[in-house]
């Protein structure tokens, strides 16, 4: 397929290999607009479906991952014209659907819409020069992606607050000390480090991580009890899969982390 605002590209070898989008709309700094919304969902979800891609990273450029949403496009927007078509949220979530490991490799600014683009993949591995930040209160509008909520539950109340409240921007090292990103690397080292943490799954037991993603997922959104229940369900269906019969029989035999597994 044909993308016009982003790159897809495969990397690696053998039976399971890693997928790579690159958001391009580099004179825009990547500014998020439907149609790069829904080219990243189409993208994902070719990725997802494809059984020699085992993780997925979604990156930018050296200056921004994406600088936010494309206001431009929104700045004359009625109430009806944000509220009707769903402009917001129409295919922003299709990331959260994704049953693979997704990562976000992030350089530069990664700002309202961005910033919650990297919240939403399930980890974020930021380079030295990255910026962080909902800015939205200073166009006269809060986040409306999920902003307010993913923020929160990653950082606290009290943080997402301030960053909200402010709009300021926050760096790359301070972004790792309140647990908005999960590691800070040099600015030349970002995507390397990205696709070595996605190579540990290229062998990984399919259905179970899977799985693993869409407990924790699930229970974030869930009461205890609730959450405990999804898991003990999701673990019995393990039990249906090859992988876990080749796992559990490579632990009697050979020990711990010698297994094999066929993603079946």
């Amino acid at each position: 397929m044909t993308y016009e605002y982003i790159l897809a590209d495969v990397r690696g070898s053998g039976d399971r290999k890693t997928g790579l989008i690159t958001l391009n709309r580099p004179k825009q700094l990547n500014a998020l607009n439907d149609g790069l919304m829904n080219e990243l969902g189409a993208a994902l979800e070719a990725f997802d479906l494809d059984e020699s891609i085992g993780c997925i990273v979604i990156t930018g450029s050296e200056k921004a991952f994406a600088a936010g949403a494309d206001i431009a496009a929104m700045a004359s927007f009625s109430y009806m014209d944000a509220y009707k078509g769903d402009y917001i949220t129409r295919n922003w979530e299709t990331i959260r659907s994704i049953r693979k490991p997704v990562i976000a490799a992030v350089a530069g600014f990664a700002l309202g819409g961005g910033c919650e683009l990297a919240m939403m993949c399930d980890i974020v591995i930021a380079a030295d020069n990255a910026r962080f930040g909902q800015p939205e209160i200073k166009l006269g509008v809060i986040p409306g992606a999920g902003g307010t909520q993913r923020l929160t539950r990653l950082v606290g109340p009290s943080r997402a607050k301030d960053l909200i409240f402010t709009g300021r921007f926050v760096k790359a090292d301070e972004a790792l000390a309140i647990g908005l990103v999960d590691r800070v690397v040099a600015a030349d080292k970002v995507y390397d480090e990205a696709a070595e943490w996605a190579a540990q799954f290229a062998g990984a037991a399919t259905y179970a991580l899977r799985a693993a993603k869409e407990t924790i997922d699930r229970g974030l959104e869930v009461d205890l009890e609730t959450g405990l229940g999804i898991e003990r369900q999701q673990f019995a269906a393990l039990f249906a899969t090859e992988d876990r019969t080749i796992g559990m029989q490579s632990f009697v035999e050979s020990g711990p982390g010698k297994a094999r597994f066929v993603g079946r």
